[in-house]
């Protein structure tokens, strides 16, 4: 009888488990048939907003700056040569690298000891010119007294022959001392010829002693030339470089010894393409004096020297483009010749032009302007010039139009846009209300964001900084405090 009712109830619960699970299919296929006979419904679109920083564009008159690489040379620059050989006896003190000399300050001293004998024997030599000189001079007037003594005598003896002629016309004078005193008269003449030989020569001696006097004057002059040679000096005041001389070592004649450079007369070599050497240019197409500003980036220490545009190279250079530009250096104090400087050049001024971040020009030459209800309007533009991160454009209607600054592939015409404007987050910040804390409340609240582990290094760096200050944001109070034991 237990058996019987234990199976009845086994029956009774089996019947009923089967009957909970086909109510429960019929239910999950009733639901799944109303899901897909009911009608599909789209959810409400909403349209994406992107944030963006604008900045106005307000047109004015800006002198562009050109920009370039260039090294600083100094205007006046000598090489120390030796004009002859020798042993170097002395050296002066600032005879080194780097030394300051003064204008004609003996720098170098060569042995001068085989340049004072040569000066010596030249010296012999002048005297002996001299000498000679003088002789010639007295010998030609002892030619010339007599040769007007053979003149007087060849006078005298044609006097007697035409006496004679006389006398023989008369029949007084034989034919025998006519022919004599004819004799006579030819021997007279023919003395003064000799006499006037001898005349010749003595000016041919005198012309040779000149000749010889004026070589030994130039062998003299060329002598104390290179006995001067022996003393080097500076031909103006400015720093050595570049020197490679000790004493008593033995250098020869046109040996470079070292350079001087005059530190005060700098200038700078920069290279510009073509088309910015045509924009400083003027009318007539003479290089403008523009003023220059070359900056020297020393480690953060900046060294700046201004100038003015001087010239330009005459020719391209093998191998190169643009063109070779030179600019005087006004003030230059710690730049040296060899530095590799920036040189800004300022351009003629351009009007009606609007400076921008150059991230706010598209490839397509345009630019997004804020336009009604806060989406975006391309404007065409004319870029003009670079100027670093900025640009300077101008365009038909870009006089007072907010321009997006950081334009990315998601922007375009017609997107709605959210403006983060920097003055207003300024306004915003100067805004937010200071309180001053105590020491036990600033120590408590450097302490909670002490042990906060779950706020990032860099968040908590900032925030013990604000901390520090005499004045609080209030806001940040609050904040701190508000999340205290949690």
């Amino acid at each position: 009888m237990r058996f019987l009712r234990h199976s009845l109830t086994g029956l009774v619960l089996a019947a009923m488990t089967a009957a909970l699970l086909l109510y429960a299919g019929q239910t999950i296929i009733s639901a799944l048939q109303a899901r897909m006979n009911a009608e599909p419904r789209t959810p409400p679109v909403r349209e994406r907003v992107f944030a963006v920083h604008v900045v106005k564009a307000e047109l004015t008159r800006i002198a562009p700056e050109l920009s370039a690489f260039g090294r600083i040379e100094s205007r006046r620059t000598l090489e120390l040569r030796s004009a002859v050989a020798g042993r170097v006896v002395s050296l002066a003190e600032s005879f080194e690298e780097g030394g300051q000399v003064t204008q004609d300050e003996v720098l170098v001293r060569i042995d001068p000891s085989d340049a004072m004998d040569a000066k010596e024997e030249a010296e012999a030599d002048m005297m002996d010119a001299r000498a000679e000189e003088r002789d010639a001079e007295r010998a030609l007037d002892l030619a010339n007294d007599e040769l007007s003594a053979s003149q007087e005598q060849a006078q005298l003896r044609a006097r007697a022959h035409q006496r004679q002629i006389d006398l023989q016309e008369r029949g007084v004078g034989t034919t025998a001392a006519v022919e004599d005193a004819a004799l006579t008269a030819a021997s007279a003449r023919q003395a003064v010829i000799s006499r006037r030989q001898a005349v010749s020569q003595a000016e041919a001696r005198v012309d040779q002693a000149a000749t010889r006097a004026s070589r030994s004057r130039i062998a003299l002059e060329r002598a104390e030339r290179d006995l001067s040679d022996t003393t080097l000096r500076a031909g103006f005041g400015g720093t050595l470089q570049g020197v490679t001389l000790v004493e008593g070592r033995l250098v020869s004649a046109n040996e470079k010894l070292a350079e001087l450079v005059d530190p005060d007369l700098l200038e700078v070599s920069f290279r510009v393409s073509t088309l910015q050497y045509a924009r400083l240019l003027d009318q007539e197409g003479h290089l403008r004096v523009a003023p220059v500003r070359v900056t020297l980036d020393a480690s953060g220490a900046g060294l700046v020297a201004t100038g003015t545009l001087s010239r330009a190279s005459g020719g391209v250079g093998d191998g190169q483009t643009g063109r070779l530009l030179y600019a005087s250096l006004d003030s230059s104090p710690g730049f040296k010749p060899g530095d590799f400087v920036t040189v800004k050049v300022e351009e003629p001024p351009l009007d009606a032009v609007a400076q921008v971040p150059a991230s706010a020009l598209g490839v397509d030459g345009t630019v997004l302007v804020l336009g009604a209800e806060d989406r975006l309007e391309a404007l065409p533009v004319e870029l003009l010039r670079r100027q670093g991160d900025d640009i300077l454009i101008r365009g038909e209607g870009l006089a007072g139009r907010e321009v997006i600054t950081g334009r990315t592939p998601l922007l375009g015409a017609g997107i709605r846009v959210r403006v983060l404007r920097q003055g207003a987050a300024l306004d915003q910040r100067a805004s937010s209300p200071m309180v001053e804390l105590s020491a036990e409340r600033r120590a408590e609240l450097v302490s909670l964001v002490e042990g906060n582990a779950a706020m990032p290094d860099a968040v908590k760096s900032r925030i013990l900084g604000q901390l520090k200050a005499a004045a609080v944001p209030e806001k940040l109070v609050n904040r701190i405090e508000t999340r205290k034991g949690g």
